[in-house]
């Protein structure tokens, strides 16, 4: 049980640390927007710094496609057009349940505006029980349970393309515009820390939906609420470098380093050695000095910027993991205010090229976030359809438990664990 007494003596500390950090913000936002008035007039050069530095930068850096300070008024959406979305959720398994398996739940959405065709609210479940989806993933050391999260992930997308590509209304030169929104990033980050089999095995289907979009020319966009993501100030940096050349790997690699020795070499230093670095508080984190703006987020910086309606230039990412992605699916972005908020949107090469698409697309976006108070309704409605509550889940093993029992497996059960944790003799 937790115990509120105890914590609200913590509160007024935090509350203090909190209004020094929202002091230190608005100096780094002043500094980040001087820095940006100054890119505008050398866009191109910082560009071709960029071009001629990228291999020996250490940190990534997206490249603006259109004038860096624009922001670009959106269209109304059509009024007659579709939205498709879905969205995921799971059983993780359970060595104390009746059974080890895990079950994904993937909510469908179809809407239509100004049309006279019905939506389409409903969930897909699969279980999974056999032993190559069980145990897969343990070649590659990957746990079942992060395992799962993954599958679900490629679920979500295989899931949205079939059902927005079989629309009885598809694409054509006199069909209603329609739009695929995705609930999070197409910059899949989960990908960095997985062997090459396991990209192997996850991507194909994913590309492959992907591709089934874009030859049917239905545009899709990944939505992003509160994005903690830096990546256009990170373009910025290279207007800070105080260095003529912006070469990291000569400059400030050994940054981390010289730090380490001063330590190790001076016995007076104030710091507790038998302290982990990331709980001495005389340690001060050492940044290169370009690194002015950690950690101010790009939502915060295009805040000041962005008027209701709008959004920002468009960027083309660099992060190295899109190194798997094929050209016409390598990722832009922007920044969009909705009216209640910043959000970053993502969109594959094909459509962030095509200008109208991309202006008609972000117009229903705004649509849907004003239809849903402030978050894309078809979002929160497949949220709404996969989300499996804690009745569902004993639903469910009740549900395996009959069917097992009624099959004439014996000793049926629970682990004593599990069966004493969901009772108390408190």
């Amino acid at each position: 049980m937790l115990d509120l007494a105890k914590i609200a003596a913590q509160i007024p500390g935090m509350s203090h640390h909190l209004q020094n950090e929202a002091t230190a913000n608005r100096q780094r936002l002043t500094q980040a927007q001087s820095y940006l008035n100054k890119a505008q007039d050398r866009q191109t050069e910082l560009i071709n710094h960029y071009q001629t530095w990228r291999d020996r930068l250490l940190f990534p850096v997206p490249v603006p496609v259109e004038p860096l300070g624009d922001c670009y008024d959106i269209s109304p959406p059509p009024e007659r057009h579709s939205v498709f979305a879905t969205d995921g959720s799971q059983i993780a398994p359970s060595h104390h349940e009746i059974v080890y398996c895990y079950l994904i739940n993937i909510g469908r959405v179809m809407l239509h505006y100004g049309q006279n065709y019905h939506p389409l609210l409903d969930s897909l479940p699969e279980i999974y029980y056999k032993p190559e989806d069980l145990h897969i993933s343990r070649q590659w050391g990957i746990r079942t349970e992060e395992w799962m999260g993954y599958r679900r992930t490629a679920l979500e997308m295989q899931i949205l393309a079939e059902m927005a590509c079989r629309w009885v209304n598809p694409p054509g030169p006199h069909s209603d515009p329609n739009l695929v929104l995705v609930d999070g990033p197409l910059i899949y980050w989960f990908l960095e820390g997985l062997p090459p089999d396991a990209r192997k095995y996850l991507l194909p289907p994913i590309f492959e939906a992907w591709e089934q979009m874009r030859s049917a020319k239905i545009p899709f966009l990944g939505y992003l609420s509160s994005s903690r993501a830096g990546e256009s100030l990170n373009f910025l940096r290279l207007s800070a470098c105080i260095h003529a050349e912006p070469n990291c790997q000569a400059h400030c690699s050994n940054l981390e380093s010289d730090l380490n020795n001063d330590l190790n070499s001076d016995p007076n230093s104030d710091l507790d050695q038998n302290l982990p670095r990331h709980l001495n508080k005389a340690l001060e984190p050492v940044r290169p000095p370009c690194d002015v703006f950690e950690p101010l987020r790009d939502v915060t910086l295009w805040g000041q910027r962005l008027k209701p309606g709008q959004r920002s230039s468009l960027w083309q990412s660099s992060q190295r993991i899109l190194d798997g992605y094929a050209p016409a699916q390598k990722i832009y972005f922007c920044y969009v205010h909705v009216g209640t908020e910043i959000a970053r949107v993502e969109v594959p090469a094909w459509v962030a090229q095509d200008s109208a698409l991309l202006d008609r697309s972000l117009g229903i976006l705004l649509a849907q976030v004003s239809k849903g108070y402030g978050y894309p309704v078809a979002l929160a409605e497949a949220h709404n359809q996969a989300i499996v509550r804690g009745s569902d889940r004993s639903r469910f093993f009740a549900l395996l438990e009959q069917q097992m029992i009624r099959a004439g497996i014996q000793n049926v059960s629970t682990s004593y664990k599990e069966a004493r944790k969901r009772g108390s003799i408190a």
